[in-house]
């Protein structure tokens, strides 16, 4: 099944297209998580449930959070089927704080390069929304994410332990990219909760 319309992209090369998803995509995007259950067993330690792409559209932030938009991103090929997905918020706790969420890619394209496309085209398009901070965490013990994100240029601000992942309880990496404008020292004056001192379990 593929996502809904393709005319307005958040990016397009002459391979890939990347549209925002809805909820008339949670059929796609469940075909795709479990056509691509490698991501939920490496953080979670079971293949995803019936309900995962219901219920990662419906997820919320923790109350009190503030932030302007939570993108579902859908990124698909040529023939319009889905290779990849992203959650991304932006402004999150901050103004100019982007944060990713979540970024999936079909496993069959493992070391093809296309995931590296996929992001620097996503951080291309954040760039232009008004990013100049970008968050995200890492399942430590994930070895392709770590070498993944920190190629990426991002770079371990702290970590969180005892965080619930599906059958799984994990430490998780805090990482940040300072973009052009802005520096990891800027960054933690601004996200108190990021800095290597902040309480472990949030």
């Amino acid at each position: 099944m593929q996502p809904r319309s393709l005319d307005t992209p958040i990016f397009k090369t002459d391979a890939l297209c990347a549209v925002e998803l809805s909820a008339v995509d949670i059929p796609a995007l469940q075909d795709f998580f479990e056509a691509n259950p490698a991501y939920f067993i490496a953080v979670g330690g079971q293949p995803p449930g019936p309900n995962a792409a219901q219920e990662e559209c419906d997820d919320e932030l923790p109350a009190g959070w503030a932030f302007t938009k939570r993108w579902l991103i859908g990124i698909v090929d040529e023939a319009g089927a889905m290779i990849g997905m992203a959650s991304i918020v932006s402004d999150l706790l901050v103004k100019n704080v982007w944060h990713i969420g979540l970024l999936v890619v079909a496993t069959s394209l493992h070391g093809s390069g296309t995931a590296s496309t996929i992001y620097d085209q996503l951080e291309v398009w954040m760039r232009g929304q008004g990013a100049r901070w970008l968050r995200l965490g890492v399942v430590e013990g994930n070895a392709w994410a770590e070498h993944f994100w920190e190629k990426a240029g991002y770079i371990e601000v702290r970590k969180r332990f005892g965080v619930e992942m599906g059958a799984r309880v994990n430490t998780l990496r805090v990482m940040a990219k300072p973009l052009a404008g802005g520096t990891l020292d800027e960054y933690l004056v601004l996200v108190t909760r990021d800095r290597p001192e902040a309480n472990q379990s949030l």
